[in-house]
């Protein structure tokens, strides 16, 4: 039996099909552990293997988790991939169940890799910390853009320490700012505590993982850098070439080829944002490094001014997905290859 399964916030829509193609049956559901206990008793009657597709969105891990238990061949399909393969003309709830439950008879779902309840935590980890720092983010350049609004300069390098805030107080700005500066403070130190205790976490977890301490020695990543790259990279193993790797991060052009043409677009951005986010962070410091300084300056110099920076940075990130996945794979630490000086007699 071949079952598509789509999913909304409080449905979950069924159809079954036979290896013949035809229509079992269709119903929908509670997208909740009853209603995954009922779908699984309504079809055990057929007692027969059942392999079943549902497309990838928030909630769609518990369910894949639920039917899996219950002895299920559950994939999570990529949805982008899905549409590639099924374009449709009308597009409902009911017609992508079925077109799910075809692509299962016709074993042409393009599955994704699910990570393990490990690696899971790992990024939820590294995920919320930088959740609550953009947080900090917004509210630190609130209280800039306050001062700049009523005339006042930053007085100091660094508004938040302890100089900088004993100026912020003795600043004047009409009601109601003060409450909202004030406001924003208090929950700034309420972060920083936070923060500081998931970096202490991070640090203490971190210790044990096989892949931080090689990637820590790479210019520009320090060790929550390396715990996000490890924590989103997850197993190295299932990516059998550098290519594969700098493609999962999205930080490759879009390729747009017909005929004699060949053009390229923007980054395709796939795969996961935290990644991408930490590689070009590292960049911003890495291109320092004799293996990148070279490279990058003759970029940003040929692009001009207003993008050179960035597309050089881009392609400093690149480079490091593909020192990583040497590093990963053969287990040593950053090393770049570069000319041998030879002594001459």
């Amino acid at each position: 039996m071949h079952v598509g399964l789509d999913l909304s916030r409080k449905r979950l829509d069924v159809h079954v099909m036979n290896d013949d193609g035809d229509t079992v049956d269709t119903w929908g559901v509670l997208p909740d552990r009853d209603g995954l206990d009922a779908l699984v008793r309504r079809l055990d009657k057929y007692g027969e293997p059942i392999h079943a597709a549902i497309e990838s969105m928030t909630g769609a891990r518990f369910i894949h988790d639920e039917l899996e238990l219950a002895g299920w061949n559950v994939d999570v399909a990529d949805a982008v991939r899905t549409k590639g393969l099924a374009p449709l003309a009308c597009k409902t709830d009911k017609i992508d169940a079925r077109v799910l439950a075809e692509l299962c008879r016709r074993d042409l779902v393009p599955a994704i890799w699910l990570p393990t309840p490990e690696n899971r935590g790992e990024r939820e980890r590294a995920r919320w910390r930088l959740h609550l720092v953009r947080h900090r983010v917004a509210l630190k350049n609130r209280i800039h853009a306050t001062l700049l609004t009523f005339g006042h300069q930053c007085p100091t390098s660094d508004l938040f320490g302890v100089e900088g805030r004993r100026r912020l107080a003795a600043m004047e700005v009409p009601e109601p700012w003060p409450g909202t500066v004030e406001a924003s403070m208090r929950l700034i130190e309420q972060l920083d505590a936070e923060i500081d205790a998931r970096e202490r976490e991070l640090r203490a977890l971190g210790v044990a993982h096989p892949y931080i301490p090689n990637l820590m020695t790479i210019p520009g990543v320090g060790w929550v850098l390396a715990y996000t790259i490890a924590s989103e990279i997850g197993d190295i193993s299932r990516f059998a070439t550098p290519k594969k790797l700098c493609g999962y991060t999205g930080l490759c052009p879009r390729v747009y080829q017909s005929g004699g043409k060949d053009r390229r677009g923007s980054l395709a951005k796939n795969g996961p944002t935290y990644l991408r986010w930490a590689l070009v962070e590292a960049a911003t410091h890495a291109h320092r490094h004799p293996a990148f300084h070279d490279h990058y300056e003759a970029t940003k110099k040929r692009l001009g001014k207003q993008r050179g920076s960035k597309v050089a940075r881009v392609e400093v990130a690149r480079r490091l997905s593909d020192a990583i996945w040497h590093m990963l794979t053969r287990d040593q630490a950053f090393h770049p290859a570069g000319p041998q000086r030879c002594l001459v007699a």
